[in-house]
């Protein structure tokens, strides 16, 4: 190798070691009789942590004359050294440079596993690989495989392949069974990948070579369970380990408090208390392990518990570590108590950097944003402590979910003075909260500004946040992008495939959909639940309600994620038999609600009208498994309530609500005011309303029609003028149709298309034909003053009449007509594509503001509800 001849003169490191105060002396002089002392005592400097000191004695070897030359036992101690030094990489090429000069770098397995393991300890995996891949395969052991594979750590997926191929390889010799270090090496990367079948498999061998009872393999095995969310199996290896230390208690502890079983991890914790007699005493993990169980108000009253139970043990300031009292300040601010976060921090004698952080965010979690700004400089001015990416990363966070964009851009200001705009975490946390503020143009701004200092996560921020600012073109513009950088090492990741799959929701583009699944399948992304879940999402709002379905169907494994996505599409799709049969199959397969399933079956009830169904859903949610309602929840019923004319119970149900209703919640009883001609209360929920969000041109809309629909046009008026003077312009009606890769748009009452002739004599025919089977214009959707006849003339030019035409026009069967629109479909509208889907024999699929509509033998699934 061309680095061996410079082995003799370039330095190793000499820096002092904390073990090295007095370390044993050298022989006086190298020679062949005393290489054997020289080896034994550099394995030495090595054992006690002297790695400095221990890599100090090579250059008089080497110096050495007499032919003498280190050998198979002075380069594997030499090497493990070089893995626990900051700068080691560098000295460890010097060694493996000289053991390819000596001939031992492949050949003798003892040195080729060490170099292995060193380049595996300085997070040099790939040359890791190139070592192990040099070595005859007769020469490697399990030793090699195992190093090799804790090498590959970080990279869980191609550590799993590397463990397959040792068990390939091994088969059939006395190695042929994993060891202890393989176990506990492979079980971790089956967390990671949260692959708990995989693991159930390396459980099996591990039953078979007789590990699973070692302490350590059960440790893990606990640990690799709960992490995969198996708390069962968790629970089954735990009982069954025959060696339980602290450790084993405090992985299952943690276990129970990742997966937010708070009353089991307490449950565990009063157990190992009664078991501190027979040795097995608690310790600062312990706490650290339970304190995630803490995660909101209602385990206040637990943590309070466990915080007298860290006093009772003098585990809240042990030796000085300031770990448990920040760990407890954190989660006091999850669980909403900032006066007893501040009580803490201010017993802290020796304040740290991680103390003042702890504190800086709980304020921030609470929306404390002018509190955690004073904080953060009170810690870098009074105290001279100089704030870090966390100090940072909290206020971000909060300036972001508040929408404080001034204390953001003060923010800002302060990492640019400090020089802390390069670190990748800041940036994007930057991005994140300028995004999150809707203004995603700074944050483009910042992200183009220093493009070569963008990473995975800030690629991902500004995808995501296009997609979730209700800019889905800018989303897949940048996912392309990203993917044309595939060479620079710029590669769309598990984020940004689902954000990009989003974007395509949005905007309705099923093609584009299957190709981010395409390119999600070759880059081996489709195992994800999420990416699967974002695949029926995709179809479901882009109307491929039966593709969803099947997609749903050849999953392999399905969790509640999926069953709620398929649940959801359903709903949105106007199918709420089709939902609420989905949610009885999930509950015969054992899968657990959540507040997202409760909201998908909601939203069906809604759309389909299925009032009772949807009140005991609502019912079971709250008393049977203990969910808290939210805002959305309410929403959904008192919608229900108030489309079937009930709005004394939906202003009961108002009155109930933990918080103010929202627009969205008021909107949907206004709307409902206008179809049964409530407008007392309308009057009084559209004056709410234009107080709450003035600016929404769609509300004035909602009032004025209310009016116009029971004749009171002096009102319509009114709002109309409000509308006009508030300076908020009214959005056109307009849908819009894709036609072999080509979108056609069309707006109400406008005949700008160079095809508009063939529309209109399309549109008029079809008038004619569904005329015969009893279409009669419904005047009553036109709230103009208009004369009879120029209702008519206006209801004829609406733009999904002139999309349905067009469409049927330019697509041949099977294929059905899909018509977008941005506002309601009218109850006109509505009526004549089910009696044009009946005379054309074809399916019209329209998707509106709220819901899909499928028009099929002059039926429409909404079942006219709507």
């Amino acid at each position: 190798m061309p680095a061996a001849a410079a082995v003799h003169h370039a330095p190793l490191p000499t820096r002092a070691q904390p073990h090295s105060i007095n370390p044993p002396p050298p022989p006086a002089k190298p020679t062949a009789a005393s290489l054997p002392q020289w080896n034994a005592l550099l394995a030495s400097h090595s054992r006690a942590g002297r790695h400095a000191d221990a890599l100090g004695l090579l250059p008089p070897l080497l110096a050495a004359s007499e032919g003498l030359a280190p050998d198979r036992f002075t380069l594997p101690p030499a090497a493990k050294s070089c893995g626990f030094l900051r700068d080691g990489a560098t000295a460890g090429r010097q060694v493996h440079a000289l053991a390819a000069k000596l001939g031992l770098a492949s050949d003798e397995p003892f040195v080729a596993n060490s170099l292995v393991s060193m380049y595996g300890r300085c997070g040099r995996a790939e040359d890791a690989e190139k070592v192990f891949d040099g070595m005859p395969s007769a020469s490697r052991n399990l030793v090699s495989w195992n190093a090799l594979m804790a090498a590959l750590s970080d990279n869980p997926r191609r550590g799993i392949e590397v463990f397959r191929d040792c068990l390939v390889d091994l088969s059939g010799t006395a190695e042929a069974a994993p060891d202890e270090a393989t176990l506990v090496t492979v079980l971790p990367m089956c967390a990671a990948l949260g692959c708990p079948g995989t693991g159930r498999a390396v459980h099996g061998l591990a039953v078979k070579s007789g590990w699973d009872a070692a302490a350590r393999v059960s440790n893990v095995l606990v640990d690799m369970y709960a992490k995969c969310g198996e708390l069962a199996n968790a629970e089954r290896a735990f009982l069954q380990a025959s060696e339980s230390n602290v450790v084993s208690w405090n992985v299952m502890l943690g276990g129970y408090a990742r997966n937010g079983e708070a009353g089991a991890a307490f449950g565990l914790l009063r157990e190992m208390q009664q078991t501190e007699e027979h040795g097995v005493p608690a310790d600062e993990i312990t706490v650290l392990s339970v304190l995630p169980a803490c995660s909101g108000p209602p385990e206040l009253a637990k943590l309070r518990e466990l915080h007298a139970f860290t006093i009772r043990r003098g585990l809240d300031s042990t030796g000085g570590n300031d770990m448990v009292p920040n760990a407890l300040m954190a989660a006091y601010g999850r669980c909403g108590c900032l006066l007893h976060a501040s009580h803490l921090f201010t017993g802290i004698r020796s304040k740290t950097v991680s103390s003042w952080n702890a504190l800086i965010g709980a304020h921030a979690q609470n929306g404390e944003v002018s509190t955690a700004i004073k904080l953060f400089l009170q810690m870098a001015s009074d105290c001279g402590l100089k704030p870090d990416w966390f100090s940072i990363g909290s206020l971000l966070v909060a300036c972001g979910n508040l929408k404080h964009l001034l204390h953001c851009k003060a923010t800002h200001g302060f990492i640019l003075r400090n020089g802390l705009e390069r670190d990748s975490f800041i940036r994007s946390s930057l991005l994140s909260a300028y995004i999150q503020c809707g203004r995603e143009s700074l944050a483009r701004v910042l992200f183009d500004d220093e493009a070569e200092e963008n990473d995975e996560v800030s690629w991902n921020t500004m995808i995501a946040g296009y997609s979730q600012n209700g800019l889905p073109g800018e989303s897949l513009q940048l996912f392309r992008k990203m993917q044309s950088m595939a060479g620079t090492g710029r590669w769309p990741s598990l984020i940004s495939a689902t954000s990009a799959l989003m974007a395509c929701s949005e905007l309705s583009a099923v093609r584009l959909g299957k190709e981010m699944y395409c390119f999600a399948l070759k880059s081996g992304l489709c195992q994800d639940s999420f990416l699967s879940s974002s695949m029926i999402d995709m179809y479901s709002k882009c109307g491929f309600v039966n593709n969803a379905r099947a997609f749903f169907d050849r999953l392999e494994a399905k969790d509640a994620v999926s069953w709620t996505a398929m649940i959801t599409g359903y709903a949105v799709n106007g199918l709420g038999k089709d939902a609420v049969e989905m949610y009885d199959k999930m509950r015969k397969e054992g899968m657990e609600p959540d507040e997202f399933t409760y909201l998908g079956l909601l939203m069906a009830c809604g759309h389909a009208g299925m009032l009772e169904e949807g009140l005991r859903f609502f019912e079971e949610m709250r008393s049977h498994y203990k969910i808290e309602a939210k805002l959305e929840h309410y929403a959904c019923v008192i919608g229900m309530l108030s489309r079937a004319g009930r709005f004394a119970d939906s202003l009961a149900l108002m009155e109930e609500m933990p918080e103010e209703p929202d627009a969205k919640v008021l909107s949907s009883v206004l709307s409902a005011c206008h179809i049964h001609g409530e407008v007392e209360l309308g009057r009084e929920v559209a004056e709410r309303l234009l107080e709450l969000e003035p600016d929404k041109a769609e509300y004035y809309v909602l009032a004025s029609n209310m009016y116009a629909g029971t004749g009171q046009w002096d009102e319509m008026r009114k709002v109309r003028k409000m509308l006009r003077d508030a300076g908020v312009a009214k959005e056109p009606g307009c849908s819009w149709i894709n036609v072999a890769g080509k979108v056609y748009s069309f707006i109400a009452g406008e005949n700008s298309l160079p095809e508009m002739d063939e529309v209109r004599r399309m549109w008029h025919g079809l008038e004619q034909r569904i005329r015969e089977i009893g279409y009669v214009p419904d005047t009553t959707v036109v709230l103009h003053e208009l004369e009879e006849e120029e209702k008519v003339e206006a209801l004829r030019w609406h733009s999904e009449k002139q999309a349905i035409a067009f469409g049927l026009l330019r697509t041949a069967r099977p294929a059905k007509v899909r018509v977008f629109k941005n506002i309601r479909m009218c109850k006109d509208c509505h009526n004549a594509a089910k009696l044009i889907s009946k005379v054309v024999e074809k399916e019209i699929v329209v998707r509106d503001k709220k819901r899909f509509h499928h028009f099929r033998d002059g039926i429409c699934s909404c079942g006219d509800y709507w």
